[in-house]
């Protein structure tokens, strides 16, 4: 069973960037992974995805200051973000798409 372990959390001022990753216990080859977040008072958000051939999609909301990639030999996958803004404060979580779940990191971003 594939487990995903996200790290790179924590507190940015806005304005800041921040890398968010997600690390497979398994490999990761061939698999879709997204990423998405949870804000305080809302509901969930797919942020975006990068396919097994490194095709990526990013939402209209974060397009242009976050970008997803990925290392298949360290099973790893990455969420960069820049240009943080306050409502970008939520749960960031990595999926391997459709079913398997990581616990999820926090990043709060203050103004």
């Amino acid at each position: 069973q594939v487990s995903l372990v996200e790290s790179g959390g924590g507190v940015v001022q806005a304005g800041g960037s921040l890398t968010l990753s997600c690390r497979a216990s398994g490999g990761i080859t061939g698999q879709t992974l997204a990423w998405y977040r949870q804000p305080p008072t809302n509901k969930r958000e797919l942020l975006g995805f990068i396919a097994g051939n490194n095709v990526t999609d990013m939402a209209t909301s974060v397009e242009g200051r976050f970008t997803i990639s990925r290392d298949d030999a360290k099973a790893m996958v990455y969420l960069q973000m820049t240009s943080l803004k306050p409502e970008d404060t939520a749960i960031y979580t990595c999926n391997m798409v459709p079913h398997i779940w990581g616990q999820g990191t926090q990043v709060t971003v203050s103004s």
